[in-house]
């Protein structure tokens, strides 16, 4: 079987988890290649992936390109209109000869060969319209549904997000398929703990990390006024991770307002082995996102042996299952959060590492080539009608 994937989309550093989980599932398949098939992508069930990606993309990850033909236009495709239109004809052409097409971006050109398989990442624009400016909301409206009434097949990566496509569009079961993040083994070369925290001015006492952008889904304000009306010790420290958002300026102004500069850290966007390492060494990550499609940060403190506390909403709850807080979207709720990690938090230690092994690079690559696998035999049983 032959499956063109269209990474297109994936702008390198700018599209957030949606590039690591493609990826990681693209390494996850080479996992389970077979050892005398090389640079070909090629799985031991007969699956063999070409990419259709930027330049950009081929150079941010060279991992790939050593296991994966990686093709590319000669011309950037920055430009969304640009891509679009590199989609319905290059695209289209060079695709001809797959048996299947992988559109992973959320949206797929009207024209192109099939059958189609698209990904859909999360449905927040219906939950949450007003975080979406006017043009966008209208695009996603018009070509979400006709897209997911055209695929063949609907890769998810919970089933929160499976209910809410089939309640949302009226999509048959055995069309959407849940195909979960896969996260691999915490990093060998974590930087140190302690030069973390002088570089970082963290100090000695408790740490809590939350790594994520910006927006306004992601309710930054709830750990702001959890700190400061209930988490009194001084020596506790906030580092909030990632990129500015939509509510940057916002979640500065109440920082301000609240006056907890001097407790809560913003290094912004950091190095790989920074980002981990200040999650290893956090006491807890907290997160306490109002959407998420699945929730990867949740898999990746696990997996560093961190325990991790979160707002019981969306695909969230079932990424955690019991092997963490889940709390309700309400300051208060969050109050007692440091005592709790302190009498229990070396259970839920040992609860996230168990439960981090049900999402491995490959089984979420297994996943993925079961739902290639499945649409190639239903199209095959299509044309014998």
């Amino acid at each position: 079987m032959r499956v063109a994937l269209n990474l297109l989309w994936c702008a390198p550093g700018r599209v957030g988890g949606s590039e690591e989980y493609l990826t990681r599932q693209l390494l996850g398949v080479a996992e389970l290649a077979d050892t005398g098939q090389h640079n070909t992508g090629q799985a031991h069930t007969g699956v063999e992936i070409e990419v259709f990606a930027s330049a950009a993309f081929a150079d941010a990850h060279r991992d790939l390109a050593d296991r994966f033909t990686i093709r590319s236009p000669r011309w950037s495709v920055d430009s969304r209109p640009v891509r679009i239109l590199t989609e319905h004809t290059w695209l289209s052409a060079v695709t001809r000869g797959a048996d299947l097409v992988h559109h992973a971006g959320g949206t797929m050109p009207l024209l192109g060969p099939g059958p189609k398989v698209i990904t859909v990442h999360d449905l927040q624009y219906l939950s949450y319209p007003q975080y979406f400016s006017r043009a966008r909301l209208r695009y996603l409206r018009q070509v979400v549904p006709r897209n997911l009434t055209q695929a063949a097949m609907v890769v998810v990566p919970s089933g929160y997000v499976r209910s809410r496509v089939m309640e949302a569009f009226g999509i048959a079961a055995e069309r959407v398929r849940v195909v979960p993040h896969g996260i691999g083994p915490p990093a060998q070369d974590l930087a140190d703990p302690q030069s973390l925290r002088t570089r970082y001015h963290l100090g000695d006492g408790p740490v809590f990390v939350y790594p994520a952008i910006t927006h306004p889904h992601k309710n930054h304000g709830l750990l702001l006024t959890a700190m400061a009306r209930y988490w009194k010790d001084p020596d506790l420290r906030l580092v909030l991770l990632g990129g500015q958002g939509v509510a940057e300026a916002e979640v500065a102004q109440q920082i301000s307002d609240l006056g907890l500069a001097g407790r809560v850290i913003r290094p912004g966007r950091v190095s790989a082995a920074d980002r981990d390492g200040l999650i290893a060494l956090a006491d807890a990550l907290v997160f306490p996102s109002r959407y998420e499609g699945f929730g990867a940060p949740l898999i990746e403190a696990m997996t560093l042996g961190t325990p991790v506390a979160a707002c019981d909403l969306t695909a969230i709850s079932e990424v955690v299952g019991e092997a963490g807080w889940l709390l309700p979207d309400d300051p208060e709720a969050w109050a007692d959060l440091p005592a709790m990690v302190g009498s229990n938090g070396a259970a839920m230690v040992a609860a996230g590492q168990k439960r981090s092994g049900d999402f491995s690079l490959q089984n979420s690559a297994a996943a993925l080539l079961s739902a290639y696998q499945h649409t190639c035999d239903s199209a095959a049983k299509a044309k014998l009608r």
